[in-house]
């Protein structure tokens, strides 16, 4: 223990065990019974505890002590009270002057405690060791002290075993067996505890070292899965997470295991670690608990993920400054990401370096194809896996490094891992010549558009180095994170994963999420154009300016590099110029207003570049996140699509306004069966907006419900029907039209827990109100539950009908959305009265929050304006509304003092400071 903890400085400023030791004495010569005696010496310990923890954390926020030191002084601080408490369990509450064989009794610790590496919140893992079945005595002095420790409120994780139990559980259970790798004697009988530890190593870690090898990757490859499978996530988890402390931990149970080192240094010796990579691990490491200990003192409790409202405070106290260009948030954040590739890399060194000490294949790597060995282009093709020949190989010829990659992605091979730490080292011989070297060009395109798999050798390119040197602007967005709730990944892994769904959607792989995608690639003309657009779509994020244009920039100038033709650098550089074009217009605009069509038609112009920016558009979403994609999303866009296609396609010929009324009217009573007098009848009662804003199915159901509430003379009429392809559902509500009717809806929504995604809201010729909403669950899916569903419908019939304070139960509802609050979104509110021919647009961004939607539309209704439709978008933290709007009489709206006024007031909703009006009760359903 001195050697584990020798380095702590001044440690009895800290703790002064002797000290406590004789407090507690005085206490047993005090004498009183042994409930009272535990409450005071528990009062003493936790006084002790406080103070020592008060001490760390006033060195930890004064810079004085940072990472392992943090670490190992918080495990001294633990070992001290352990130690105290023990001593008063088994020299106060139950002396014992000449204890018997059996009453022998150790304590040591396990896990990352008996590692010597603590946080401040993290467990106490202990384990008590017996020669034989537990005495009488030893039971007390375990509960006793335990119950010593719970008093103090420690988390202890504890077990009590035999020696005979403690092998037979290590041999069963690979947990236990690693926990026991690490453990530690703290107090007790030390003759005992040597004893345990010498039948561990004698009886269980011989004949089993390739086993524990592979069982350890294996979980580690099931623990990244948990995490999202990838160390680039926007909130990782900096124990659990890929790159993280546990990966480390992972490398030294391995050597440990293998060659019995008690000291990660040990590893450098037994050449599983180089002198400079060992390095690189306590840097790692230093840096990962620095980060860690601040993590558990800033949120109070034992907490491993880095979210964004702790990423800000913990940038400020590890002293990440603002420069020109980069928040101190994203510096720290960069540097985070960083070290978590740096421990990818230590990883796939030190797996290298153990299987070239193994004289047989080992039994970790994932199998592949066996083929005889053989040269292949000056490399070395054998057992499934390709390496180079000599150490300098690369120096030779620094075009080897792309060719390697090419080879094996053509051949289907592993790259060996020996090989990959030589590419690490040599990527630095990367340099102009190389990149403007047309055949090392020619090489990198045929590996990013390759039909195998481009996705993982961009990965690991990316990872040894070679990527980033080879396209200097993609190296600059490596581990670039974009700070928001609705990006999940980094830059330059959001690339990459978006190049990987291109891939299996032209592999037909999602061919049920993108039916339309999957299509289109089968007839792509312009497919390595498509590849190298979304290479470079993210290429410019971090730059000052728009992405989107300086993107457009550098690929105007790499393009050619690469090897495309003039046109199709043209095409490539407007498809990352306008990659949100789509997204903005079918999540943004009324799809069922023909201008829309035509203005995005318009940009698009041919054909050709509308299949690549759809394309684009579906993998730059679903590449965003776990969860982003959704089927309400693929359907808008598909909607765009064809839409727009049919207007380029016929040149803007498109079949005209009133037959495609006609059309879908034929079409609709052809499916209801209905008397012509009687389909007449309810023909004409709808304006023609309706019959052009609808989908074939939505006139059906409608026409279905208010058939239905007619017959039955029901003021008013809510239909569900759940959509499962698309995520959503839709309410279709029919009732008498009143004013305030689609404001006091959508805040009967919000109170019911769901999400409005977008609303056509139409009015018939007598009066009747007919409204078709879209909505989700307010944690995304279809809301889709029975009792979801009842509640909905008794939560809208209760408002319209005047029953519900809608104000007042929405303020009293509990925000969902607190994480949001970290961030600051620029509020605006754009009016344009060109977008539509028909109507005045109204587009407000702000800080997503519950019932933001009741609040804008309370506006509208206060304002005297009428809704006609409406599409909601969020963007993690930041709302995106559009309404398409009107005044009373049906006419845009373009008097300019009243838009100023319709501006201000709609800005002070989204502030919170324009106090919203109950609608009075006019709906036919309060008269009852």
């Amino acid at each position: 223990m001195k050697e584990l903890f020798a380095k702590i400085p001044n440690r009895r400023a800290i703790i002064n065990r002797p000290v406590i030791a004789d407090q507690i004495a005085e206490l047993a010569e005090e004498g009183g019974d042994a409930g009272d005696l535990r409450r005071k010496a528990v009062a003493i310990l936790k006084k002790a505890l406080t103070t020592g923890r008060m001490e760390l954390r006033r060195r930890m926020l004064e810079d004085e002590t940072r990472g392992k030191q943090l670490a190992r002084a918080y495990a001294f601080l633990t070992d001290q009270i352990v130690r105290l408490s023990f001593d008063f369990a088994a020299r106060v509450l139950y002396p014992r002057a000449n204890p018997t064989q059996g009453e022998r009794l150790s304590l040591c610790a396990v896990g990352g405690y008996g590692r010597g590496e603590m946080a401040p919140h993290s467990d106490v893992d202990i384990l008590f060791i017996t020669p034989y079945k537990p005495t009488p005595w030893t039971e007390q002095v375990v509960e006793a002290t335990l119950y010593m420790l719970w008093d103090l409120r420690l988390k202890v994780g504890h077990a009590s075993r035999t020696i005979p139990e403690i092998i037979r559980y290590a041999r069963e259970d690979l947990t236990i067996r690693t926990a026991l790798l690490e453990a530690r004697y703290v107090w007790g009988d030390e003759a005992l505890y040597d004893e345990a530890r010498a039948a561990f190593y004698r009886d269980v870690i011989p004949g089993t070292e390739q086993d524990y090898v592979r069982d350890k990757l294996a979980e580690r490859d099931q623990r990244h899965k948990r995490m999202g499978d990838s160390r680039y996530v926007v909130e990782p988890n900096l124990k659990e997470g890929k790159g993280g402390l546990r990966d480390l931990h992972t490398l030294f149970w391995i050597g440990k295991y293998m060659h019995r080192t008690a000291d990660v240094s040990e590893l450098v010796e037994k050449g599983l670690l180089r002198a400079g990579e060992l390095r690189q691990f306590l840097k790692a490491e230093e840096f990962l608990w620095s980060v860690r200990c601040h993590l558990h003192d800033l949120v109070g409790r034992a907490d491993e993920r880095l979210t964004f409202d702790v990423q800000r405070e913990l940038a400020a106290r590890l002293k990440y400054a603002d420069r020109p260009g980069a928040s101190g948030v994203e510096r720290f954040m960069k540097h985070y990401f960083l070290i978590a590739k740096q421990v990818g890399d230590l990883t796939r060194q030190f797996l290298a370096h153990l299987e070239e000490s193994q004289k047989k294949r080992p039994l970790w790597r994932l199998p592949a194809l066996k083929l005889r060995s053989r040269k292949l282009a000056g490399f070395v093709l054998a057992d499934g896996r390709i390496s180079a020949p000599s150490e300098d190989f690369f120096r030779q010829e620094p075009i080897r490094l792309l060719q390697l990659f090419h080879l094996a992605d053509q051949h289907g091979v592993e790259i060996h891992p020996q090989t990959v730490r030589q590419v690490a080292r040599d990527a630095s011989m990367i340099g102009t010549r190389l990149r403007e070297d047309r055949e090392a060009n020619r090489l990198f395109l045929e590996i990013l558009t390759s039909r195998n798999s481009p996705e993982k050798s961009l990965r690991l390119m990316n990872e040894v180095g070679v990527f980033g040197r080879f396209v200097p602007d993609f190296g600059r967005v490596v581990a670039q994170m974009q700070y928001d709730m609705y990006h999940h990944y980094t830059v330059d892994e959001h690339t990459i994963r978006a190049i990987g769904l291109l891939s299996r959607i032209e592999k037909g792989e999602l061919k049920d999420d993108h039916p339309t995608g999957t299509e289109l690639m089968q007839k792509m003309v312009s497919r390595r154009v498509l590849y190298v657009a979304v290479l470079l779509h993210d290429i410019a994020k971090g730059r000052k300016g728009d992405h989107s244009e300086l993107g457009a920039e550098v690929a105007l100038r790499l393009c050619p590099r690469f090897g495309l033709t003039a046109a199709e650098t043209e095409t490539v550089s407007w498809l990352v110029r306008y990659h949100l074009l789509m997204s903005n217009v079918a999540f943004k605009r009324d799809l069922a207003d023909f201008k829309t069509i035509l203005d995005f038609a318009d940009q698009v112009q041919s054909p050709e570049r509308l299949k690549l920016l759809f394309l684009l558009t579906c993998v730059d979403i679903r590449a965003v996140g776990p969860g982003v994609w959704n089927g309400w999303k693929g359907q808008l866009l598909r909607e765009l699509y064809a839409a727009a296609e049919e207007v380029l396609r016929l040149g803007h010929k498109t079949v005209g306004r009133q037959e495609r009324i006609n059309a879908k009217q034929d079409q609709l009573a052809e499916q209801l069966k209905w008397s012509e007098r009687r389909f007449k009848a309810y023909r004409t009662r709808f304006f023609d907006a309706y019959w052009i804003a609808e989908p074939q199915d939505v006139l059906a159901l409608n026409a279905e419900q208010v058939h239905a509430a007619d017959k039955a003379k029901k003021p008013l009429s809510i239909s569900t029907v759940v959509d499962e392809n698309a995520g959503t559902t839709l309410v279709s509500l029919y009732a008498a039209d009143h004013p305030g009717l689609f404001y006091r809806l959508a805040g009967a929504i919000s109170l019911a827990g769901a999400n409005i995604l977008g609303a056509r809201i139409h009015t018939t010729r007598d009066g009747m109100a007919l409204d078709n909403i879209t909505i989700e669950c307010a944690t995304g899916g279809a809301f889709n539950e029975p009792d979801q569903i009842l509640r909905l419908e008794q939560t809208v019939a209760e408002t319209l009908a005047g029953r519900v304070k809608l104000k007042d139960r929405l303020a009293a509802k509990p925000l969902l959305r607190a994480r949001a609050e970290v961030f600051h979104v620029e509020t605006n509110v754009l009016i344009d009265n060109m977008a539509s021919n028909r109507y005045t647009v109204v587009e407000i961004n702000a800080t997503d929050r519950p019932a933001l939607l009741f609040s804008l539309t309370s506006i509208f209704y206060q304002a005297k304006v009428t809704i006609h439709s409406a599409h909601i978008a969020t963007y993690g933290e930041r709302a995106v509304d559009v309404f398409y709007i009107t005044d009373l009489t049906g006419g845009k709206i373009t008097n300019a003092n009243r838009l100023k006024a319709l501006e201000r007031r709609l800005l002070a909703a989204i502030d919170g400071t324009d106090g919203e009006e109950e609608v009075p009760a006019t709906s036919p359903v309060a008269a009852e």
